[in-house]
């Protein structure tokens, strides 16, 4: 199977560059089995400018009808095409919560490249991907533009967003759901699209063997979930729904990662899953059991879709869940960290010094007793305990316990709520890396504000996303996020 794929690729290779396909609409990358032409016209409405951008690039087949709630369907490879498509502009963003019909699209598996006009086949340019972040509920490339990555690197490298299911399409779950189809549907297609990559960014002159794989927040954990995904037994990665197994022992599609304040909010238990998965049946005209469920939600209408993620109910929030042995999740990412099974990779990981003022919520003149604490830290989180909220009030003291760090009840709820999703993982996982050898391991605290932000409320810092702020000069604003 392999030597059958590196024959082909080998055979394309040479075809390719034989030929030269060429466009009215901008320059062109012939991949064989598909050719695009790209966009030279800067952000700011310069023409020829110093870099190509290409959007809307499918990285798998659209996830529709007997596709929906599966593993992304490897593209049909096969070909050598002649004609040029049109790759000037972004794609659709995937069915956002809440959702609206006709804003976004379930037919959404596809990425977007930058890189240098003049870089070629070749090249070997590093690559940066970038994995969007918006708590696997909202979110699209489109608000995190690589542009300026590109264009303001002296040594040249490639850039690319990958765009992937979110809310109840990408991360349904349930013994039903797990029977007739594929859990963290939307994780996989993060994976699909670094699998594309490895395949063909060498055309756009990028190395596949020197990427880098950046996210923020929900894409954050996102590149932890990458790195600890399989148990890091990556033999167990296959072409995903055709079927294709690699033989042997497959490398992670990345060098590196780089996660900034990780989003790992509670995951939710089997028990929520199925219940979340009979609401939406139920909203969607379905059997909630038996083995109609999943035919009969495959074929609903993207309206019933629309709907049910709409009706989800208060607090509940979709997002990866535990598959057991053998899945992309076979447990909980911080118990794979803690047995060693991740990804040996660089890493760099850090957090905003007030990612935790802005998930605590309220002000210092709200926050001033431990019932404040109950409800602006916990009210977000269905099924927290008393017993575990008291639980923290006693490892986090009160600033008037004896040896307490806290100056004040804000204070220890926002670090309260920092720890608990965002400030800890980083440093977590860098230690992990270094005791099993990793030494291009690093740590960090981002502490400027974002303009913005800061200006609104001053006491909560450099807050969520102030980090996006410098990255994407203030443009982290885009659609959903």
């Amino acid at each position: 199977m392999i030597l059958s794929v590196f024959l082909y690729t080998s055979i394309v290779a040479s075809f390719c560059a034989a030929r030269n396909l060429t466009s009215t609409l901008g320059p062109v990358v012939d991949l064989g089995y598909a050719a695009y032409a790209g966009n030279t016209t800067s952000p700011s409405g310069s023409e020829d400018g110093p870099v190509a951008f290409y959007g809307n690039i499918r990285y798998a087949r659209p996830p529709l009808g007997e596709l929906r709630f599966r593993a992304p369907a490897m593209l049909n490879e096969n070909g050598i095409t002649t004609e040029v498509l049109d790759a000037r502009s972004w794609g659709p963003p995937c069915i956002q919560n809440p959702a609206v019909v006709g804003i976004g699209s379930e037919d959404c598996l596809t990425l977007n490249v930058w890189k240098p006009t003049n870089a070629s086949a070749g090249d070997d340019l590093p690559v940066a991907v970038y994995i969007h972040g918006g708590g696997f509920f909202a979110g699209t490339p489109q608000g995190f533009p690589l542009y300026d990555w590109v264009g303001q690197h002296p040594g040249g490298i490639i850039g690319v967003s990958i765009t992937y299911r979110l809310n109840l399409l990408g991360f349904l779950g349930g013994p039903i759901v797990a029977a007739d189809g594929d859990l963290n549907a939307g994780l996989l297609d993060q994976r699909a699209g670094l699998e594309w990559v490895q395949r063909h960014i060498s055309k756009f002159g990028g190395d596949p063997d020197n990427v880098s794989i950046y996210g923020e927040s929900a894409g954050g954990a996102s590149i932890v979930m990458q790195m600890a995904a399989f148990g890091g037994n990556v033999s167990l990665y296959t072409c995903l729904h055709e079927l294709i197994v690699l033989e042997g022992t497959k490398p992670v599609p990345f060098k590196r990662a780089v996660a900034q304040s990780i989003g790992f909010g509670p995951t939710n238990t089997e028990a929520q899953n199925l219940e979340f998965f009979t609401n939406t049946a139920e909203i969607a005209g379905c059997l909630t059991s038996g083995s109609e469920a999943m035919p009969c939600l495959r074929n609903a209408s993207i309206g019933s879709i629309v709907s049910a993620i709409n009706r989800i109910p208060a607090g509940v929030v979709f997002g990866p869940v535990i598959e057991g042995p053998n899945g992309f999740l076979p447990d909980f990412p911080s118990r794979l960290i803690t047995e060693g099974r991740i990804a040996n990779v660089e890493f760099i990981g850090g957090h905003c010094t007030g990612d935790g003022n802005t998930f605590a919520g309220g002000s210092p003149d709200t926050i001033q007793t431990d019932d404040d604490i109950r409800r602006m830290v916990f009210g977000r989180w269905p099924g927290v305990t008393n017993t575990t909220m008291n639980k923290a009030l006693e490892i986090y003291p009160a600033p008037n316990v004896p040896g307490s760090p806290f100056s004040t009840q804000y204070e220890r709820a926002t670090t309260m709520a920092g720890e608990i999703i965002f400030t800890c993982m980083d440093w977590f996982v860098a230690e992990k890396l270094t005791s099993i050898g990793m030494n291009n391991t690093f740590s960090f605290g981002w502490n400027a504000p974002d303009a913005v932000l800061f200006q609104q409320a001053p006491f909560r810092g450099a807050v969520h996303t102030s980090d996006l702020y410098f990255l994407f000069d203030g443009t982290k604003y885009g659609p959903n996020n």
